[in-house]
Parts: C-alpha cells; sequence; structure tokens
C-alpha cells in the first residue's frame, strides 16, 4: 500500500481524491461517496473490459475489502487509484479462474466490456459503444488491460506496471500498440504516441 511514485502532473481529481481518502479514513462517510464516485467508473469500466457480465459482482466483492482495508492505505489521490485497481485486479483474477477463464491464451476470446462505459475514455476516439466493445474485445489480453488501465482507470505508466505486475518498458509497448489499434476507431491513419501518454508524463 504504498505511495502514487508517479511522473504525471496531479489532477483536479486527484487532489479531491486524496482529501476524499484522508477524510473518509477519519470516519467521515460522505467523503468515502466522494471518493467511491470518483473511482468508481474507472475501475468497473477496466471489470467490464475483463470479466465482462460479472464486473458488478467482483466490483462489489473488491469495494468491500477497500472499505476494510482503507484505514491502512497510505499515499495521495493517484496512490489510491493504483491500490484500488491492485485489490480489483486481484478479484478479476480470481473470479476468471473460478469460472475457468484463466486459460484462454492472451490473442483469443475473452468476455468483451461493456462498451458504452468506457467508449468515451478510449484516446484518439469517439466510437460508438459497439464498436469500442468490438475493438477492446479483439485486442490481446495485455494491451487490452494496458489500455483500460491507463486510459479508463487513468493510471499512469509506473502505476499501471505495478498494478499488472510488468517491466514500466512492456507496459509502454502493450499500452502504444493497443491505442494504435484504436486508430480506425477515430478516422486517422494513425493514433499519436501522445494519445497514449498521460498529460504530464515524460516523453
Amino acid at each position: 500500500m504504498g505511495k502514487g511514485g508517479h511522473a504525471q502532473r496531479v489532477s483536479v481529481d486527484d487532489l479531491s481524491l486524496g482529501a476524499a481518502v484522508a477524510r473518509a479514513q477519519d470516519g467521515d462517510e460522505t467523503a468515502f461517496a466522494v471518493l467511491y464516485r470518483l473511482v468508481q467508473p474507472g475501475l468497473y469500466g477496466y471489470l467490464c473490459g475483463m470479466v465482462g457480465e460479472g464486473a458488478e459482482d467482483v466490483a462489489a466483492a473488491a469495494w468491500r475489502e477497500i472499505a476494510r482495508e482503507l484505514p491502512r492505505f497510505r499515499g495521495d489521490g493517484h496512490g489510491f487509484r493504483g491500490w484500488t485497481a491492485s485489490i480489483v485486479r486481484r478479484h478479476a483474477r480470481g473470479h476468471l479462474r473460478r469460472s475457468g477463464a484463466s486459460a484462454r491464451s492472451a490473442g483469443g476470446s475473452w468476455p468483451p466490456p461493456a462498451g458504452d462505459r468506457i467508449a468515451h475514455t478510449l484516446p484518439g476516439a469517439t466510437p460508438s459503444a459497439g464498436t469500442a466493445a468490438a475493438l477492446v474485445a479483439r485486442l490481446p489480453r495485455a494491451q487490452a488491460e494496458a489500455v483500460l488501465l491507463r486510459h479508463v482507470v487513468r493510471l499512469d505508466e509506473r502505476a499501471t506496471a505495478r498494478v499488472m505486475g510488468r517491466p514500466s518498458a512492456v507496459v509502454r509497448v502493450l499500452a502504444r500498440r493497443g491505442v494504435r489499434s484504436l486508430a480506425p476507431l477515430s478516422g486517422r491513419d494513425e493514433v499519436t504516441h501522445d494519445a497514449a501518454r498521460t498529460p504530464g508524463e515524460p516523453r
């Protein structure tokens, strides 16, 4: 449960999130509602992409753990996003193991995301929900996960690497390849590297 350790500029949302986390740790229920509202949409979009129809059940189980462990968390708003993403990912992987989905190959078929939850967050594109779902579902699993963590959960590269348990350089490649695959949705020949970079992240 470490600090964020991120290179990006601190966003207004992350400042608000950090303040809400501190108040929630002191028992402020209203603050907990605020942090839930700030974090849950991204986490749920990630879960829609990773487990499909099981997203709601997995999210509920993960939030029970988040609420229980919240007093032990130490970090800022961005660190909290990474911490909650790690918990959600662990619950998602457990769900996939229990459902027998863990043996699927990286490039094979896996549960499609709820496109309406993530379409507006995909970089360099404003696709329809159905198109977004179809595209992300076609990505290799690791690329899809990197894109979801970077652009839906809104983690920076280093935080995404920690959550996925992969080197930052590998995450960078996965996310950029995934983003380039979104180019057909944007109506452009290519998606720039900037679309795969969190604002303020070093080039």
